[in-house]
């Protein structure tokens, strides 16, 4: 399996993860040419790709899915709410690229196994994604306000996981937002914070995950060298050694990161 974070933050999102036979896009968050310009960096060729999944309706996530839905006649997947959510937002669909699941209920796209779990954020329905092939597993959990049981139990036994380490919470307290947005990102269906990344990690941890991408960091209330120290913190004081036990690495907003395989 291959994973690659195109974009991964609060100005846009976009994932891909592949087999040999299928390749992905989770959300398309971005414009359709930064999200084609991505692809093109890591050698696809926007027609191959098989499917977008939809996390949530937020516009950091389904900025141009209808516009490369149209444009490379390619299906989108979400749930029956999230796309009575986004439906006015994307534009025309074809109807046979309408794809609608049920949360929890895994589903098949040719040879990978799709597995979307509820996650809490204020969306209509939103999901996270596990992907499986063969005994290999991939996760993704960002915007998630915090690390339920029903997350942790989800992604605990995948080889690598996307997950998100929004915030430091010192810096949004004192930061620009508003007060009714701090009071969001801080809540139970808001934003992962560093802090909670780190102590999720070391909840989850064990002999299978290899790798944990921190992801979807806030532009505005965090930075990729603060997100990467608190966690690594975290995970020192638990008796956790990066690199040995476990590999961290990010995510980046403003661009493509590195093919992650996994075998």
């Amino acid at each position: 399996m291959e994973f690659c974070s195109l974009y991964s933050g609060s100005s846009g999102n976009s994932l891909y993860v592949a087999t040999e036979r299928t390749k992905i896009l989770v959300d398309a968050g971005l414009s359709g040419k930064k999200i084609q310009d991505g692809l093109k960096e890591i050698g696809v060729n926007p027609c191959e790709v098989d499917a977008i999944l939809i996390t949530h309706e937020h516009d950091d996530h389904i900025k141009s899915a209808g516009i490369l839905s149209r444009r490379f006649n390619i299906p989108i997947y979400a749930n029956t709410k999230t796309w009575e959510a986004m439906i006015d937002f994307i534009g025309d669909i074809r109807e046979e690229n309408i794809k609608v699941f049920e949360s929890n209920v895994p589903y098949e796209i040719k040879d990978l196994t799709v597995i979307p779990f509820s996650i809490p954020h204020d969306a209509a329905d939103p999901t996270g994604y596990s992907f499986v092939h063969g005994k290999n597993k991939i996760s993704i959990a960002t915007d998630i306000g915090h690390a339920s049981e029903g997350v942790k139990n989800n992604i605990k036994d995948s080889d690598l996981i996307l997950l998100e380490s929004n915030h430091d919470v010192e810096m949004l307290k004192v930061g620009p937002y508003p007060y009714p947005l701090k009071r969001r990102v801080l809540g139970d269906s808001g934003h992962l914070s560093n802090e909670d990344a780190g102590k999720t990690i070391v909840e989850i941890l064990n002999s299978k995950i290899k790798k944990v991408i921190l992801g979807h960091l806030s532009k505005t209330n965090n930075y990729p060298e603060l997100a990467y120290r608190t966690v690594l913190s975290i995970l020192q004081m638990n008796g956790v050694r990066d690199g040995e036990d476990v590999e961290i690495d990010l995510a980046y907003r403003d661009r493509v990161g590195r093919i992650q395989i996994i075998k």
